[in-house]
This record gives C-alpha cells, structure tokens and sequence, in this order.
C-alpha cells in the first residue's frame, strides 16, 4: 500500500465553503488519505480561490471555450487523483465523467433521490423542499456521472426543517450539520480506497 496520500483537485464556483470545509479536515487529521493538490474555478472572482491562497493550495482559473479540454490538461498536470466538486456550476459531460469513472464525486444539498437533478443547485433545492412541506431534508455526496445527481451515493445526512425555516436559513443548517461533515468523511473514505487500491 502506498504511503503518500491522494491528490484531490477541488472544483468551485463561487464562496467555496464546502472547500473550506475540505481544507479544515486536512490541517485537522479528518482528511488524512487525501491532499488537496488544486483548486479550480470557472469563475475568476470565486471566493473559493481566495480561500485556496489562504492555505498555500495552487489553483487555476479556466472559462470560455475549450473548457473541459483545458481542465483536463491542468488535472493531469497537477496529478489530479480524485476530482470533488464543491459548489461548482457547471455540468460536465459523459466524456469527462467516463475519463474519471469512479474518481469524481459531488455535494448535493438534498437527500437524494429528493429534489435533485437538472435544476435543482443552489437555493432552488431548499425552495423547494419547504414548498413541497417534507419535513426531513439533508445533503448527500455521491459519485459523479453523465445524469446529473445520478451516480452512486457514498454519504447521506439528515437534518430536520424547522416550522420557521426559509430557504436561507434551511440552506445554512444543512451546510452546517451535513454538507461540511459528510463531504471530508466521504473525501477520506474514497481515498482510504484508493490507496489500498480497492474498487471503488
């Protein structure tokens, strides 16, 4: 069994709170098969990249066309082991998802199969679980492929919605009390896999 850990590339979008998440687990011990080798953004004035400087963590920047094909000349280049997107916008193609089979994995702020899928990122999620009146809803992290909230489910938690709840404040309790816990322990679980090379 190898002893260096797994480099991960980390995609976002936007604030990168799941990152900071990822990062806090690493300097903590959570993270420990896993190391955070890039982060990557879509969006050149994504919080995320600041929050990346902060801990010394390389990152790029890609837009426009051509994007896929430059993302996966810079994953190679980093060594990119494991893909996590982390709050990133963009949906990747069944060309991209089949080349990292297995190694790309995703935060989805509901329980999935519930409220997921073309649509549904961001606060439309929460919208529509306290429009649809559950009374449970949670985060899920799960394997990506070419169906979006479709792959496999590594890690699901739950977190009850309150009779006063919005969407803002429902969206920070499942961001607090289940996307931040379950994205590094799932992150460390894949890892754990990966070095001791069992499939995934």
């Amino acid at each position: 069994m190898r002893k260096e850990p797994i480099k991960i590339a980390v995609l976002v979008s936007g604030g990168g709170t799941n990152l900071q998440a990822l990062i806090d687990a690493e300097k903590n011990g959570k993270l420990k098969s896993g190391k955070i080798a890039l982060v990557v953004s879509n969006n050149e004035k994504a919080f995320a990249l600041e929050r990346a400087k902060a801990a010394d963590i390389p990152t790029a920047v890609i837009t426009g066309d051509g994007f896929e094909d430059a993302l996966i000349k810079t994953l190679k280049k980093a060594g990119a082991e494991l893909i996590v997107l982390a709050g990133f916008m963009k949906i990747l193609s069944e060309r991209f998802t089949a080349l990292y089979s297995g190694r790309i994995i995703n935060v989805h702020p509901s329980l999935i199969p519930s409220f997921c899928g073309k649509g549904f990122y961001g606060l439309k999620v929460h919208e529509e679980a306290l429009k649809y009146g559950v009374k449970i809803t949670g985060a899920t992290v799960h394997f990506v492929n070419e169906i979006p909230d479709g792959g496999r489910i590594i890690m699901q938690k739950a977190v009850k919605i309150l009779p006063n709840d919005t969407a803002l404040s429902l969206q920070k309790r499942v961001m607090e009390q289940a996307e931040w816990k379950i994205l590094p322990a799932a992150c460390e679980k894949v890892c754990k896999k990966l070095l001791k090379g069992a499939a995934i």
